[in-house]
C-alpha cells in the first residue's frame, strides 16, 4: 500500500515538473533564450486594470483573471509564453473624476500613455525574439487602444514581426458567454455589464478568493451607486463562470493558432 502511495505521488510530481514554464517573469533569461531558440516565438501580453467590481470583487480582478486565462491560453496553443500583467490601464479622467475613478482605488493612466507601453513592450518582446506578440484585454475600456497599437508595430516592423490586438478574447465574455448564461436560464437583469452575475461568476472560475462569496446574500442591496452596473449577482457560481472560460480559452486558443499560421 506505501508502494503504491508512493507511486501515485511520485508520478504527480513528475507530472508537475514536467509542464512547460509559460509565465515569462518566472524564466531567467537563458531559459527564455532557449525556449525562443526552441520555437517558442509567440508571447501574449495580458492586458487588465486596477478598478472598482462593486463591494464583492477585489480591485485587481482583471489583472489575476487576464493572468489566470492568459496562462491557460498558452498551455492549449503550444510554443507560446506569457508577459507580465499590464495593470495600468485607461480607467477615466481623475479630476474632476469620470467613470470608475469615481471610486477609490481604481487607477487610471491617458490612452496616450497606454498606447505607448503597449508599442514600448512589444518593441520589447520582438527584440528579444518573438515574431508574434499578441495583445489580450479583459477591460472594455481599451479595446481600441490595442489595434491602435498593434498596427502602429505592424507598419514600423514591415513583416520581421507581427502584433495582434486579439479582440475577439474580450467579445467572447460580452457574447458567447452571455448566450450561454440565458441559455443556462440566467436572466439578462442577472448578468449584468460590470460587477453583476456574469462577472461574478467568471471570477469565481478563475480566481475565487478575489470573490467575498460570503457576502452575495446581501447583494440585493446594492446597485450602480456601488459600482455594479445593470446586473445582480446573487446567483453568481463558478460553475456558470467555467462557461465562460471554455469558450474564451477555445475561441482565443483558435485565433492564435490562425494569426500564426497566416503568412
Amino acid at each position: 500500500m506505501v508502494r503504491l502511495v508512493f507511486a501515485f505521488v511520485f508520478s504527480v510530481l513528475l507530472a508537475v515538473s514536467a509542464r512547460a514554464e509559460v509565465l515569462l517573469e518566472n524564466l531567467t533569461w537563458t531559459e527564455l533564450r532557449d525556449a525562443i531558440g526552441a520555437g517558442s516565438t509567440t508571447v501574449i501580453v495580458p492586458i487588465g486594470g486596477t478598478e472598482q467590481s462593486g463591494p464583492l470583487i477585489a480591485l485587481g480582478k482583471h489583472n489575476a483573471r487576464v493572468s489566470f486565462l492568459s496562462a491557460k491560453i498558452a498551455e492549449a496553443a503550444g510554443q507560446t509564453l506569457v508577459a507580465p500583467v499590464i495593470a495600468y490601464v485607461p480607467e477615466g479622467n481623475i479630476d474632476p473624476p469620470t467613470e470608475h475613478m469615481r471610486f477609490p482605488g481604481t487607477l487610471s493612466v491617458s490612452h496616450d500613455t497606454f498606447i505607448q507601453l503597449l508599442k514600448q513592450t512589444g518593441q520589447s518582446l520582438h527584440h528579444a525574439g518573438f515574431t508574434h506578440i499578441i495583445f489580450i484585454g479583459d477591460h472594455g475600456g481599451y479595446q481600441k487602444d490595442l489595434s491602435i497599437a498593434a498596427d502602429a508595430l505592424n507598419a514600423q516592423w514591415h513583416g520581421k514581426g507581427r502584433a495582434l490586438a486579439l479582440l475577439h478574447y474580450y467579445d467572447i465574455a460580452q457574447q458567447g458567454y452571455v448566450d450561454a448564461l440565458r441559455a443556462a436560464g440566467i436572466k439578462d437583469s442577472e448578468i449584468g455589464s460590470h460587477a453583476g452575475l456574469a462577472d461574478t461568476s467568471l471570477q469565481l472560475a478563475t480566481v475565487p478568493g478575489m470573490v467575498r462569496a460570503e457576502r452575495l446574500q446581501e447583494s440585493g442591496t446594492y446597485g450602480e451607486k456601488d459600482g455594479i452596473y445593470g446586473g445582480h449577482p446573487l446567483r453568481s457560481s463558478a460553475a456558470l463562470g467555467q462557461k465562460g472560460v471554455d469558450l474564451i480559452i477555445a475561441g482565443t486558443v483558435t485565433e492564435i493558432r490562425n494569426f500564426v499560421a497566416a503568412r
